[in-house]
């Protein structure tokens, strides 16, 4: 299976592509707070097949975060649950919502990142990973090759 990963694209960016959306295996956005030294982010993401959590998958949206405050997490959450619902479960400073919606689309992704900047006053920094698309399907995809960061393969 080849995989492709994306790095760097803006909140902008997500409104030129075009790509399969069964192809996209997981995204993250992450928002970050200047000044970007101090590491203050909220890394919000979505695995296709789920994420570990125990010894279980689970299913929707995830986030985590780094030099945030604890009081802002229940605003973050409840932020994220009114947009995809799911049940909160926590598991350090990762918050699952099991079972929440879970969205594929360019601009799904990209206006969700853009109401997190916009909400947390941060800037947003999107990466994206596909699985069995060729060199042209990206292309015409609207695909920055720019942006691409190569997997090594097994």
């Amino acid at each position: 299976m080849a995989r492709s990963r994306y790095w760097k694209i803006t909140s902008d960016e997500m409104d030129g592509f075009s790509y399969d959306e069964s192809k996209l295996l997981n995204w993250e956005i992450k928002c970050i707070r200047e000044p970007e030294e101090e590491a203050h982010f909220i890394g919000v993401f979505m695995f296709k097949h789920g994420t570990a959590y125990d010894y279980e998958s689970v299913k929707g949206i995830c986030y985590y975060y780094n030099n945030i405050d604890k009081s802002e997490l229940p605003v973050i959450t409840k932020f994220l649950q009114g947009k995809f619902n799911g049940k909160e479960m926590t598991k350090g400073d990762r918050i699952f919502l099991k079972d929440s919606k879970e969205i594929y689309a360019s601009k799904d992704i990209g206006d969700l990142a853009k109401e997190m900047e916009t909400k947390f006053n941060t800037r947003a920094v999107i990466s994206l990973e596909f699985e069995d698309l060729t060199t042209d399907q990206l292309k015409e995809a609207g695909m920055p090759e720019s942006k691409l960061l190569p997997i090594p393969g097994k």
